[in-house]
C-alpha cells in the first residue's frame, strides 16, 4: 500500500474512535438539555438519549469542534473512493453493490438497532418500563428516530447522484481529475473556492431554519442547514480521489502535508473565531441580532473547510509511514462499528446514571467498553460470514 493511502487508512481508522468519542460523550456535556418526556416534541432526547447528572464544560468545547467538522470530513472520506469504484465496476454495478451495503444496513438500523438504542431513554423518562409501553409511544412518535444512523441514507443519496451524473457524463471522472491538478498546484485558492461554495450551500438555509434544527420523516431525519454542506464535501472528496489517493492535496508530499502545522493554526483560530460568535446567539439564534446569526453562518464553513483539511494534512504528513494492526483493524472494521456502536454506548451511559464516578471516568468506561464491543461484534461477523480466515485478514495489512 502507498504511503498515502496508508495513510487516509488510519485516518478513518482514527475517526471512527473519534466518532466513538462523541457519542460517548453527549451524556456529560454540561450543555446537555434537561430531561423531558418521552413523548413531548420535538424529541428531543434523540441527540441526548441519556443525560447525567455528572458534567464537564470541556466535553462541550471538543464536542463542539467536532461537531464543525467531523460529519463534513466522514462524507469527504466516503467521497475519496467513489471516482476509483465508479471505473472498475460501472454504474450498475456500483449502484447495486451501495444498495447492498449502505441500504441493507440502513433497514438493519431501522428496524432492530434504533429501537433498541433508545429503550433507555425511555426508561429514564418513563415509570413504565414494560417493553409495551415503550413499543406504544415509539409508535404513536409520528417519526422514526434513527439515531446516527441517518447518515447512512444521506450518504447512499450522494453516491447515487456520483452513479448517475457518470452514467449521464461518461467524462466527469476526467474532469474532476483535471480540477483535483488544478488544486494540487492552488491549495489556497481551491481552499478559498471550497469556503465560498460552502457559504452559499450552509449560510442562507443556517439563517433561515437556524443551525440546530432537524426534522424528520419517517426514518429519514434531516439537519436542515447542512444538506448541501455534506453534498459538496463528498463531492470535494470525489474531485480528490479521481486525481489519485498519492498524488495532489492527497500525496504525503503534498501541499496539505508540507503545510499540516499551518492548516492546524488555521483550523483553531477558525473554530475559536466561529465559537465566539455563535455564542452571541444563545439561547435563542432567532432572538440573537441578525449579525451575530451571520456571522456565526459564515464563520462555519471556515472552520469546517479548514479543520478538515489540518486533519488530511496531519495524516498524510505522519500516519503514512509505519503501519499497526490495531490501526489496520480499526479501518477493516470501521463502518460496521459506526452501525453498530450507539447500542451498547447508550445502554452504558444509562447503566452508570447512579453512579457517582466524574463525568471524564464515566466516559471514558462507556468509550472502551462500547469500542471493545463494537470492535469484537464487527470482526466476529467477518468471521462468522466467510470463515475462520477472515477475521484474520481483518488484522492483516494487506487487507482492504
Amino acid at each position: 500500500m502507498k504511503k498515502a493511502s496508508l495513510a487516509l487508512s488510519n485516518l478513518r481508522a482514527v475517526v471512527i474512535v473519534i466518532v466513538l468519542f462523541f457519542h460517548s460523550s453527549l451524556a456529560y456535556l454540561a450543555s446537555a438539555p434537561a430531561p423531558v418526556a418521552f413523548d413531548q416534541p420535538p424529541y428531543i432526547w434523540q441527540a441526548f438519549p441519556i443525560v447525567d447528572s455528572h458534567r464537564w464544560l470541556g466535553l462541550d468545547i471538543i464536542c463542539a469542534w467536532l461537531d464543525v467538522c467531523l460529519m463534513s470530513m466522514m462524507f469527504l472520506l466516503s467521497g475519496l473512493f467513489v471516482a476509483g469504484s465508479l471505473s472498475r465496476k460501472g454504474t450498475r454495478t456500483y449502484v447495486s453493490d451501495r444498495l447492498w451495503r449502505i441500504g441493507a444496513p440502513f433497514l438493519l438500523a431501522i428496524v432492530v438497532l434504533s429501537p433498541l438504542s433508545f429503550y433507555p431513554a425511555y426508561l429514564m423518562r418513563t415509570a413504565d418500563a414494560s417493553l409495551s409501553g415503550y413499543w406504544s409511544q415509539w409508535l404513536s412518535l409520528g417519526i422514526w428516530p434513527i439515531g446516527p444512523q441517518w447518515f447512512l441514507w444521506q450518504l447512499l443519496i450522494v453516491n447515487l447522484l456520483a452513479a448517475l451524473l457518470y452514467a449521464a457524463w461518461p467524462a466527469l471522472l476526467e474532469r474532476t481529475a483535471q480540477l483535483g491538478d488544478w488544486a494540487a498546484v492552488r491549495p489556497v485558492k481551491f481552499f478559498v473556492i471550497l469556503v465560498a461554495v460552502s457559504a452559499l450551500v450552509y449560510a442562507p438555509l443556517a439563517l433561515a431554519f437556524s443551525p440546530w434544527i432537524w426534522k424528520a420523516i419517517g426514518p429519514f431525519s434531516l439537519q436542515l442547514c447542512r444538506p448541501g454542506q455534506y453534498i459538496l464535501f463528498f463531492f470535494t472528496g470525489l474531485t480528490l480521489g479521481s486525481h489519485g489517493l498519492d498524488r495532489g492535496l492527497l500525496a504525503c508530499d503534498g501541499p496539505l502535508a508540507r503545510r499540516w502545522w499551518a492548516w492546524l493554526a488555521a483550523a483553531a483560530a477558525a473554530f475559536f473565531l466561529w465559537a465566539g460568535i455563535t455564542s452571541l446567539t444563545f439561547p435563542d439564534w432567532n432572538a440573537a441580532s441578525l449579525a451575530a446569526r451571520l456571522g456565526a453562518s459564515l464563520f462555519y464553513p471556515l472552520a469546517c473547510a479548514a479543520g478538515a483539511f489540518a486533519m488530511l494534512g496531519g495524516f498524510l504528513r505522519f500516519a503514512g509511514a509505519t503501519r499497526s494492526r490495531v490501526l489496520d483493524s480499526l479501518s477493516v472494521n470501521a463502518y460496521s462499528m459506526y452501525l453498530l456502536h450507539y447500542v451498547p454506548v447508550v445502554w452504558l451511559q444509562y447503566a452508570l446514571l447512579g453512579s457517582d464516578l466524574p463525568a471524564v471516568i464515566k466516559l471514558a468506561l462507556v468509550l472502551a467498553v462500547a469500542l471493545t464491543v463494537s470492535w469484537s461484534l464487527s470482526v466476529a461477523y467477518t468471521r462468522l460470514a466467510a470463515g475462520p480466515d477472515a477475521a484474520k485478514r481483518a488484522f492483516s495489512p494487506v487487507s482492504r
